[in-house]
């Protein structure tokens, strides 16, 4: 019920949200909450089973084949034979209908009356939608009749553990150098800019730049080191498994504040240089890494990490659901109108770029400020069918 729950929340997001990359990473994971939905803890691993639905879909088509044979095989086939006959009907009237009306205006008339006109494109894009909602629709009653195997917790382990000695020295270097580097953040979050420009030579906001990559990369290979050391270490003895617990939350904890000082360093960047949607997007990627290393630092209480993959994605969709209520092209149009509050410029060519989203701050501008913004992205805007309403677009055409 959660990945259901999830999956429907997520695709109610773009009925309120205009930012169509908004709803294209919501529909994803959409429908990577669905595969999980329908599908439970499999004993191939959350990689089949997040795709589990798209993989099941070309495997359902023979599979909804044979029912539709043997549905036809109880109907019968007298019926079959009405059904041949409704399609010879339909394609003589298709030849036959267009001649007669080449041939009488009148009668032209009566059927351009009669006949809904046909908007090609719609029709496509609309036959397009059918086939993967169908595709997806199949592939989840086929993995619900036959559900993949379970997975089993307790299946003997026959992959090579490594001692205390062999996790331990890369685990051991990689402490040594993240609480050095975490000494200098401190260092650094005390002198502020005056320390920065004397050490490295850079102004507060550059270094903020410099460093953000890097810590990034930095936080996701230490992020799969530590699941290599889970996976692998050995775990037999009480000792063991106190080192194991030990090592590894000294890391994590080290970790979560690099992670943190890679936050900073990019909103003090944006503070320093303004709000985009793609520097706010990787401090939200940024805080997702940090609730994985949390749920890691969790799993240490009894070592059993075989719920957290899924635990991960979980915290990956809320993250993403909640990036949605807070609507992102709002609050980076927001914080750059605060910025050029505190004297800072306004760079309005790039708000008018953003979805109807952002109009909800675009009221505290001045008038001419404003419409340079709003007018842009209101010309912008198109008429929604009442299957494609969304009501940041309704508002903004008001």
């Amino acid at each position: 019920m959660w990945w259901t729950g999830v999956a429907l929340a997520l695709l109610s997001v773009g009925a309120f949200r205009a930012a169509p990359w908004l709803f294209v990473l919501c529909l994803v994971g959409a429908a990577l909450a669905g595969s999980l939905a329908v599908v439970r803890r499999s004993a191939h691993g959350l990689l089949f089973d997040v795709f589990a639905v798209p993989l099941s879909a070309a495997n359902s088509t023979p599979w909804l084949q044979r029912a539709m044979s043997r549905a036809r095989a109880r109907v019968g086939s007298g019926t079959q034979r009405v059904w041949w006959s409704i399609g010879v009907a339909a394609a003589l009237l298709l030849i036959i209908v267009p001649l007669l009306a080449g041939a009488d205006a009148v009668f032209a008339g009566l059927v351009n009356g009669l006949l809904p006109r046909v908007d090609v494109p719609a029709v496509l894009r609309w036959a397009a939608v059918f086939v993967v909602a169908g595709l997806g629709v199949s592939g989840s009653l086929f993995l619900l009749a036959g559900p993949p195997p379970p997975a089993d917790d307790d299946a003997p382990r026959r992959a090579r553990r490594f001692s205390p000695l062999e996790w331990g020295i890369p685990v051991g270097a990689l402490t040594v150098v993240f609480a050095a580097f975490v000494a200098t953040q401190v260092a650094v979050l005390f002198g502020g800019d005056g320390y920065v420009q004397r050490t490295a030579s850079l102004t507060y906001a550059e270094y903020a730049r410099s460093g953000f990559w890097q810590l990034s990369i930095v936080s996701v290979l230490t992020l799969a080191v530590i699941a290599i050391v889970l996976r692998y270490a050995g775990q037999e003895t009480t000792g063991e498994r106190r080192l194991l617990r030990i090592a590894v939350a000294v890391v994590i904890a080290l970790v979560l504040v690099i992670v943190a000082s890679a936050v900073q360093r990019m909103w003090t960047y944006q503070q320093a240089y303004g709000f985009t949607m793609l520097r706010l997007l990787v401090e939200v990627f940024e805080g997702w890494i940090a609730l994985v290393y949390l749920l890691l630092f969790a799993s240490l209480v009894r070592l059993r990490r075989t719920w957290v993959p899924r635990a991960a994605v979980g915290a990956a969709l809320a993250t993403l659901l909640a990036l949605a209520v807070l609507n992102p092209e709002g609050f980076v149009a927001d914080r750059n109108i605060d910025r050029w509050q505190t004297g800072r410029p306004l760079d309005t060519k790039y708000l008018s770029t953003l979805s109807p989203d952002a109009l909800t701050a675009t009221g505290r501008l001045p008038d001419a400020q404003r419409a340079a913004i709003e007018d842009v992205i209101r010309d912008h805007l198109s008429d929604d069918s009442w299957q494609g309403w969304n009501y940041s677009r309704a508002t903004a055409s008001r």
